[in-house]
């Protein structure tokens, strides 16, 4: 430990490989742990490992881990003095980290106001915009009505893409080619975004045809001082859900990742940005395009710790507790080439989502390859949650080597008793396309259409 002032006590207000990330993170400071529960996380790995752990709930996330006066509860019955909380439940909300203030408890992620702010789509795009970080041309902000819509559209050119304001995960986003198609595609959005949000505004955008998904790691101490840790290639994707991520992207060179990790550093610095956040764009000819910002820890950024060796999660609760970044821009090295699959309890082909007890579970191991994964023999995965059952994340001096040594592990990773998607990466691997890193984010989606799966072994 070093003099620095740090928390006595976290609360980890999330469940799966995440808690464990983070309780793991928080025993290498020193730290007391906390785990919450739902009464169907009971036999959970971070509730077993925990320096203590509270049962907050029944099984459905509003009543357990989205319930804030059940944590702020096991926060005084514990004594913990910070919450981290991890990626997905309340980790973007902006109340919630009000509220954690007003209760003179440290939440281990950014301001309030930067949550609310990247939060929304229309606000997060002109923000992006003052802080000179390029954008998709479109809307200045909410679109009205349909003929407005189409004012807009006729001005930067069909295709056009219609999202969700409050959107995420791909609800609420409609294509229109058209004139004619984009009536339908303008109420459809509307409706969806209002079902899955509460909020009917959409803006609209120019819509990319090939693109590829690139986001960049950032890492801000609130001060005024960020850095980037370079990028990760998330064009792998089905249904807008990321499947395969990787760093660095096969599609970037070195001049390119230095030009737009600058700009994304000096915006963050701008903003005086606190705590880890990742800034995503869509890339294509050359050229990338803003299209929302996560103010939280994400799923994949092991590859980003991999290549970097720098602990993110370390990072996020040092600078929740007020020390400054451990590293400056000039000391940050990428070495070598990471990929991390997202294994699921799914069926490889079909997708459905297969709940249930693991009955033999072998992770591989050996040099650069590592699992992040909450799930052990005789586990039960329940329904109420997602399917993740852990991420595989290898790494090589090189992206072929990288490659060889994830071809290795998904051949020694055994979970039985569940579909897993397992045998989709093992397909994969093995594609040439991929091989070669000529993909985009339209290509999982051709290739499952088009019987690619047929190839699983």
């Amino acid at each position: 430990m070093t003099g620095e002032r740090m928390f006595d006590k976290i609360l980890i207000a999330n469940r799966g490989e995440i808690a464990l990330r983070i309780l793991r993170a928080a025993k290498e400071l020193g730290i007391a742990t906390v785990a919450v529960h739902s009464t169907a996380d009971t036999d959970a790995m971070h509730v077993r490992l925990a320096d203590e752990s509270v049962c907050i709930g029944p099984p459905p996330a509003r009543d357990s881990y989205l319930n804030i006066p059940a944590l702020i509860s096991a926060c005084e019955i514990t004594g913990a003095d910070a919450i981290h909380p991890g990626y997905g439940f309340l980790s973007e909300n902006a109340r919630f980290a009000e509220v954690l203030a007003d209760h003179k408890i440290a939440f281990i992620g950014p301001k309030a106001e930067h949550i609310r702010i990247m939060g929304d789509k229309i606000e997060a795009k002109r923000t992006a915009k003052r802080l000179g970080i390029p954008c998709v041309p479109g809307s200045e902000g909410g679109v009205a009505d349909e003929d407005a819509a189409k004012r807009v559209a006729a001005e930067i050119g069909y295709p056009v893409l219609i999202k969700a304001a409050a959107g995420g995960g791909g609800r609420g986003m409609k294509v229109a080619r058209t004139e004619d198609e984009l009536s339908h595609a303008f109420v459809t959005a509307r409706t969806e975004a209002k079902a899955a949000f509460g909020d009917d505004a959409v803006y609209i955008e120019k819509y990319l045809e090939k693109p590829r998904h690139i986001e960049i790691q950032v890492l801000g101490d609130g001060r005024g001082n960020a850095i980037h840790l370079g990028e990760r290639d998330c064009s792998l994707q089905r249904r807008h859900q990321k499947v395969w991520e990787e760093g660095p992207s096969p599609a970037l060179d070195p001049a390119e990742r230095a030009r737009i990790g600058g700009i994304v550093a000096k915006a963050m610095q701008e903003l005086h940005y606190a705590g880890a956040g990742t800034v995503e764009f869509l890339y294509e000819n050359g050229e990338f395009y803003f299209i929302e910002m996560n103010t939280r820890i994400q799923v994949e950024h092991p590859v980003t710790e991999m290549i970097t060796g720098i602990d993110l999660v370390n990072e996020q609760i040092r600078i929740a507790a007020g020390a400054p970044l451990s590293v400056t821009q000039e000391d940050v090295r990428f070495e070598g080439h990471a990929v991390e699959c997202r294994i699921n309890a799914e069926h490889p082909a079909t997708f459905r989502p297969s709940p249930g007890t693991i009955t033999y579970f072998h992770p591989p191991g050996g040099l650069g390859v590592r699992v992040d994964s909450a799930a052990y023999q005789g586990y039960r995965i329940p329904p109420h949650y997602d399917s993740l059952v852990g991420k595989l994340i290898v790494h090589g001096r090189t992206r072929n080597e990288c490659l060889m040594r994830l071809r290795r592990a998904l051949d020694e990773f055994v979970v039985d008793g569940v579909d897993t998607t397992l045998p989709l990466f093992r397909t994969l691997v093995r594609n040439q396309d991929i091989q070669n890193g000529l993909y985009d984010i339209h290509w999982l989606e051709h290739f499952l259409k088009t019987g690619g799966l047929d190839e699983t072994r």
